[in-house]
């Protein structure tokens, strides 16, 4: 029986090695391409590790003697683009032994499992049981790229002594009024009284009333006009992308649902226009336009472009002539023209 400890990944590029020794016992539970594919042929994920022979020779002794020998390797699955893109692994890898990878071909691989610690017959997990004893492993220091030997874990100090020397104090309620405001009651008191009328009656001080009016309404103006500015710079923290083909991408609005991936049937909403500004197709209400994404039934800038946007999503697309219809003229659209797409991301089927 196994407790997880916390989570481990680890980055595979495509056609490099990548040699490591975990600080504790890993269960690696899958693989899985990333958002870009490089190149559409298989990627098979490799293991290689050391063998251990088991000895019993020894005249004198009846203890079990472990060698290692030559290194074995192994094949953990094998991930096709547009068909197989990620894989369940049950794999678990103890922390004193050292582990190679390897992804053929150009694609990057992400491996993803947990840090666990293995417990024996006689033991059983505890809600109050602590993991950042002297003897265990405090896993937010560790980083699941960097090789790191146990024995460099001992000296670490664990965040949790730290946190238990703050002490809070208690927050008061109330705040020690500003001179001004302390002031202003006195203040409209003593001016209430010289305000008088040639009859000896008080005449009302309107002005305090006026003026914080006129803030009122001037702090409410400033902070109208500053919405637009807030809005604009949100708008450009998303920066333009150039993928396959010299399409150019620009995220307008990031969505929250599934992300598309080649394979998958996607119902969108558009905008086409030529770089002049000039519109030449739209859908914009009614039936959505449904498509196969990366089946050629669209052009190759939308099976591009359209990769790795979320469900409710909305993206510029600059298509160059090459991915769209190329020396063709297609009604409208003269040839060798860029087009700019603004498309909305509605269902992924």
């Amino acid at each position: 029986m196994s407790v997880v400890l916390g989570l481990w990944h680890l980055t595979l590029e495509g056609g490099k090695e990548k040699t490591f020794q975990t600080p504790a016992n890993v269960q690696i539970t899958n693989a899985a391409f990333g958002e870009e594919i490089a190149e559409e042929t298989r990627t098979v994920v490799k293991l290689t590790f050391d063998t251990l022979n088991t000895s019993f020779e020894s005249d004198d002794e009846d203890e079990e003697e472990e060698k290692p020998s030559d290194t074995t390797t192994t094949v953990l699955c094998s991930l096709i683009p547009g068909k197989v893109e990620q894989a369940n692994i049950n794999l678990t890898l103890d922390s004193e032994g050292v582990y190679t990878f390897q992804a053929t071909g150009k694609n990057t691989v992400y491996l993803t499992g947990n840090y666990i610690r293995q417990l024996g017959d006689d033991e059983e997990p505890s809600d109050d049981e602590d993991f950042s004893d002297e003897e265990g492993y405090d896993l937010r220091d560790v980083s699941s790229d960097v090789e790191m030997h146990p024995d460099d874990l001992e000296d670490l100090e664990s965040d949790a002594s730290r946190f238990e020397e703050v002490v809070e104090e208690p927050v008061k309620a109330s705040k020690r009024p500003r001179d001004s405001d302390a002031k202003e009651p006195e203040a409209s008191k003593k001016a209430s009284k010289k305000l008088k009328a040639e009859g000896g009656k008080a005449v009302e001080a309107e002005a305090p009333k006026e003026e914080k009016k006129e803030k009122k309404q001037k702090e409410k103006k400033e902070k109208k006009d500053e919405k637009p500015t807030e809005v604009k710079e949100k708008k450009e923290k998303f920066a333009k992308k150039t993928i396959a083909g010299g399409v150019v991408i620009q995220d307008a609005k990031v969505g929250t649902g599934p992300m598309a991936k080649k394979g998958n049937t996607v119902r969108m909403r558009y905008v086409g226009k030529l770089t002049n500004g000039k519109e030449f197709d739209k859908n914009v209400s009614g039936k959505p336009f449904t498509f196969h994404l990366g089946k050629g039934e669209v052009i190759k800038g939308w099976d591009e472009g359209i990769v790795g946007m979320q469900v409710g999503g909305e993206r510029i697309l600059t298509i160059p002539p090459a991915m769209g219809y190329g020396s063709k003229k297609q009604d409208v659209i003269p040839a060798n023209s860029t087009l700019i797409f603004e498309v909305k991301l509605l269902e992924i089927k």
